[in-house]
């Protein structure tokens, strides 16, 4: 069978239901598919608001949603059992587990307590066969500790997104058979350190993200991030790599379905009027 060629590129992280997008979410999500984007991803960070994101997965069928709870979540939402994150993984639109992960440079929930929350996602990732997507910030020794002593357990597939760490955390996810997502500050003139470590990572392993309405690439700097932005992103990223932008859109698209692979191979981007 001749592999699928993909000619559009994936959002493969945004905050659909979040404040800057969802007052005119249908707009965002139309000028996304305009500027070429043909699928998107809506991260889920708080149980409370799972139903508002498998939402917009449901009523648009080039959005997928994951279930999660953001480390900053960890103390308001702790007592949530691995059995209700796979109740909602269950749902056919859900394909991913998370986000969760370590955050220690805001620390808005106790270390502790992230670190049973990562645990709980990482769980229902294994036993629900979903990629859990994983935030850590400032927590690259803990995370690697984590990741190796779970994975040690029983494999599981994985994202490290909106990736600024360390070479050292990049090359240990790297071994560890998961993916890295490169989101709009790799465009920022201040990340010339992450530049160097993109330059390193392998095309089979990269995606490519927004975070929006967070972190609006060069040249959107200082205005809210939509999908529609990822395509700066990609079009750097791609320079950076030496790679021909439809070669790289490509493979980043291609990426992304063989990750999450519970969306259905006859997968196809709205058409447009």
């Amino acid at each position: 069978m001749q592999e699928r060629r993909f000619d559009f590129i994936v959002d493969s992280h945004c905050h659909l239901n979040y404040k800057g997008l969802v007052e005119e979410q249908g707009a965002v999500i139309d000028r996304a598919r305009r500027a070429g984007v043909g699928c998107m991803l809506a991260i889920n960070t708080k149980l409370s608001e799972y139903d508002d994101v498998r939402a917009i997965a449901e009523n648009n069928s080039d959005v997928y949603a994951t279930v999660g709870i953001h480390p900053h979540e960890a103390e308001n939402e702790p007592d949530v059992a691995i059995e209700a994150l796979l109740e909602r993984a269950s749902h056919s639109k859900t394909v991913g587990i998370g986000e969760t992960g370590l955050d220690y440079y805001y620390d808005n929930a106790p270390r502790d307590m992230q670190k049973v929350n990562f645990r709980n996602h990482i769980a229902a990732a294994r036993t629900s066969g979903l990629p859990v997507i994983v935030h850590t910030r400032d927590a690259d020794d803990d995370c690697i500790n984590m990741l190796q002593a779970e994975m040690a357990q029983g494999e599981f597939s994985g994202l490290i997104h909106c990736f600024t760490a360390s070479q050292r955390l990049a090359d240990a996810c790297i071994e560890m058979g998961m993916s890295i997502s490169i989101s709009g500050i790799a465009t920022f003139k201040s990340a010339k350190e992450l530049q160097e470590t993109v330059k390193t990572i392998p095309m089979d392993k990269l995606l490519v993200e927004t975070d929006a309405p967070f972190l609006a690439p060069v040249p959107h700097r200082g205005k809210t991030c939509e999908p529609a932005f990822v395509m700066d992103t990609a079009r750097f990223v791609a320079d950076l790599k030496g790679v021909e932008f439809t070669d790289f859109t490509n493979i980043t698209t291609s990426n992304f379905f063989n990750l999450f692979n519970k969306i259905d191979d006859s997968f196809k981007p709205v058409e447009l009027a």
